[in-house]
């Protein structure tokens, strides 16, 4: 009994012997509501000259299944004319852009205008109609520019990305399912993310502001009606908005922006590496716990020249710190090819530098694939390709990164982000199956089979 008793005793100290404070929120609350005095709690003034800044875009594009609007000699002396497909109807597409300048320079998504045979702009407030010119459309960043005939124009206030906070009001701005302008508020829920499988180059600014179809190409603002971002996708399986939506940085923009409407298009710097992030593990064998290590260094390449290594970690580029791959990616991206760059990397726990000259990315035989069929450039499929093209994984293949204008792939209708799954009576897994089979008879043309949305199609290229 006195054992028991002890026992308890024990047990009773042993239980209360710890103990824990909490940091307690103060109890002094004080509430007020938005109409105190006749105020109403708005942010109209801050956003009103802004949404004379944001357009709505009207597109008529070429059918979803151009190939079938011809026949390749290849099929027709086989079939004969009477099996010529009927015409596929032309789309027509909706999305939203932001005013830059007052002379009709508007800054929208380059899914907006891709492929667009005519693109129809209209004003805030105005049943005047535009008709735009591209100036240049960058598909890695999903960026555009146009030009419309006008002048004193309202162009939006530009913000930088370096301001931005999680947690920031913000406002989206566009035409959502075409009911007209719209404005949906929210916080900004992230910065800089990457990985996401839209762009192949990302920077985005995760929002739970409302982002729905019509919204592509309209403004992210910040709670002074500065632009921060352009709006460009969500996250959803329903189709509607879940919360989760993305914009690009308006650094990122406004970069390639200013490129395209001085050069038409993007030539990016080619380092020649091929890199991956930090992990547990790998932390463990550096100082730095962040950055691009290098997974490969290709011969020949500016990075080879330099005298990067295999398991260099690059941690910055230009003074700029590098926190991942997909980072190291985009700051290498931004810069033109010739220029030199200052890289700091760690080797062995040793913080080094190098000076490198990029080449143009263009050239490389190591990055995005290659142009082994006349007129089309090829990738390997992988889980980012396959959500950025919404890719079934039960398809097998190779990917269409780009198609050649006027080439005779584009005429046959082959758009980017087809799947090539079987060349004749060959299946198609990986790059070098294609090359394999077109070296075999060079020149001569060949039944390649393509699906798309579920879809197969047949043309024939050599």
């Amino acid at each position: 009994m006195k054992k028991s008793i002890l026992l308890s005793a024990v047990l009773a100290l042993s239980l209360t012997a710890a103990s824990i404070d909490f940091k307690e929120a103060s109890t002094g609350i004080h509430r007020i509501i938005p109409n105190q005095h006749g105020s109403i709690l708005s942010y109209h003034e801050a956003i009103k000259n802004t949404t004379n800044s944001i357009v709505h875009i009207a597109t008529t594009q070429k059918p979803v299944n151009q190939m079938m609007n011809q026949m390749h000699p290849f099929f027709e002396q086989f079939f004969g004319p009477q099996y010529m497909p009927k015409k596929a109807p032309k789309r027509h597409g909706l999305g939203s852009g932001v005013i830059v300048t007052n002379d009709g320079y508007i800054i929208t998504n380059n899914h907006v205008i891709d492929d667009a045979e005519e693109i129809i702009v209209t004003l805030p407030d105005s049943a005047k109609e535009y008709e735009a010119k591209v100036i240049g459309k960058d598909p890695k960043s999903d960026i555009a520019v146009i030009k419309i005939d006008a002048e004193g124009l309202n162009p939006i206030v530009m913000g930088s990305s370096s301001n931005l906070k999680v947690g920031d009001v913000v406002f989206a701005i566009g035409n959502p399912f075409g009911v007209g302008q719209s404005v949906t508020q929210g916080i900004i829920s992230a910065q800089h993310k990457t990985g996401v499988g839209i762009n192949e180059y990302e920077n985005f600014i995760q929002t739970d502001a409302s982002i729905n179809p019509g919204n592509s190409g309209g403004a992210l603002l910040d709670s002074r009606g500065a632009l921060i971002g352009i709006n460009t996708a969500i996250i959803t399986r329903s189709g509607g908005n879940n919360g989760i939506g993305f914009a690009i940085e308006i650094d990122m923009v406004k970069n390639i922006a200013k490129k395209l409407v001085e050069h038409g298009s993007i030539e990016r710097g080619y380092l020649g590496v091929g890199i991956g992030d930090m992990t547990k593990e790998l932390r463990k064998l550096y100082k730095h716990q962040e950055g691009a290590i290098l997974n490969e260094v290709y011969p020949d390449t500016p990075a080879e020249k330099a005298g990067l290594k295999r398991g260099d970690l690059i941690v910055k580029v230009n003074g700029k710190a590098v926190e991942s791959s997909a980072a190291l990616k985009n700051q290498i991206g931004l810069y033109m090819p010739g220029i030199k760059i200052e890289v700091t990397y760690e080797r062995d726990r040793e913080l080094l530098r190098a000076t490198v000259k990029l080449d143009k990315l263009a050239e490389s035989k190591h990055e995005g694939g290659a142009a082994m069929i006349e007129g089309l450039s090829l990738s390997k499929l992988d889980e980012q390709t396959r959500r950025q093209y919404r890719i079934s994984q039960n398809v097998e293949g190779v990917l269409v990164t780009e198609v050649e204008e006027g080439s005779e792939a584009a005429r046959q209708g082959i758009r980017r982000g087809d799947v090539i799954i079987q060349i004749e009576q060959w299946a198609i897994d990986e790059l070098d199956d294609v090359k394999e089979i077109f070296a075999k008879s060079k020149g001569s043309y060949k039944r390649v089979y393509i699906t798309r949305n579920g879809r197969v199609f047949i043309v024939a290229l050599k």
